[in-house]
């Protein structure tokens, strides 16, 4: 097969047009969104909050209600409590993401087993199948996505203020309780718009992985934001294309991407790379120094 043809040919299935654009939209959201979560240390509460969906998948799946309305109720609610009992309950954030993760994921599991037909699949939404997205979905995606970036974009500024320096935005003014809540409601439908595309085990990757890497390349925050939106975009198209030709899944095969991605970051970096380190340590030691 030609080069022309290795990259026309799956474009002529709905399904991957579909799901190109559902992927790059979930790159660029988690790209964004990531960015927050790498700079505040919140990795691990993106692996809680995708997991906390799933009792709202199941709850949503039971009643016959959407089944993106039920994750992003639980996803949200779950994000913002996991706040709330950290800053009123006198808990390290931690603990507290540590505590409501076990629970919420364990009611989602109990849920589940009631299910006595499975005709939801629930192992599509444990590792995603973005060449599933329908029309419908897609739009959906859009739709949670945009609202999403359009609020990121309007705060940007207080948001970013209130990640570095809380006590600082503070003493300016600013209601950071307010924005931290806000932040984690953002992040709670960021997992749910993702959830489709890589699902519950590896929506954490889509969201970490992309800023870890600008993280490495990057040091201003438009820059960082900026790498982090290409690696998830590049990532996004190259693990669908191997997807495709290689008859694998689709989620793994982004995060794959990103993760490799990721490693020639930590070894090339001009700034941080293992490259650097051992030519440092390799260099004679001037004399008298």
């Amino acid at each position: 097969m030609n080069v022309a043809g290795f990259l026309l040919d799956p474009m002529t299935y709905g399904f991957m047009q579909r799901g190109l654009l559902a992927a790059l939209l979930v790159g660029v959201v988690c790209a964004v969104m990531g960015t927050f979560v790498v700079l505040k240390g919140l990795a691990f509460i993106g692996d809680a909050v995708s997991h906390a969906a799933l009792p709202g998948l199941a709850i949503a799946f039971i009643l016959g209600i959407p089944i993106y309305l039920g994750g992003a109720v639980a996803a949200v609610g779950t994000a913002i409590a996991i706040g709330a009992v950290a800053r009123r309950g006198g808990l390290r954030f931690d603990t507290a993401v540590g505590v409501l993760f076990a629970g919420t994921f364990a009611l989602g599991v109990l849920l589940f087993s009631t299910i006595k037909s499975y005709t939801i699949d629930l192992f599509s939404y444990l590792v995603g199948n973005v060449l599933g997205i329908t029309a419908a979905d897609l739009a959906t995606l859009t739709v949670l996505g945009a609202i999403v970036l359009a609020i990121v974009l309007v705060l940007r500024k207080e948001l970013l203020y209130a990640t570095f320096d809380p006590a600082g935005a503070a003493a300016a003014g600013l209601p950071v309780p307010a924005l931290e809540y806000l932040l984690l409601a953002l992040l709670g439908v960021t997992i749910v718009v993702s959830i489709q595309a890589v699902g519950i085990v590896m929506v954490v990757a889509m969201l970490v992985t992309p800023a870890a890497t600008a993280q490495l390349l990057a040091v201003r925050f438009g820059r960082l934001v900026g790498v982090a939106i290409a690696v998830a975009a590049a990532s996004a198209v190259i693990g669908l294309y191997l997807s495709f030709h290689l008859n694998v899944a689709s989620g793994a095969s982004i995060v794959l991407v990103e993760t490799v991605v990721f490693l020639g970051a930590l070894v090339l970096s001009p700034r941080h790379g293992l490259l650097v380190r051992w030519r440092h340590r390799l260099e004679p030691t001037a004399p008298g120094s």
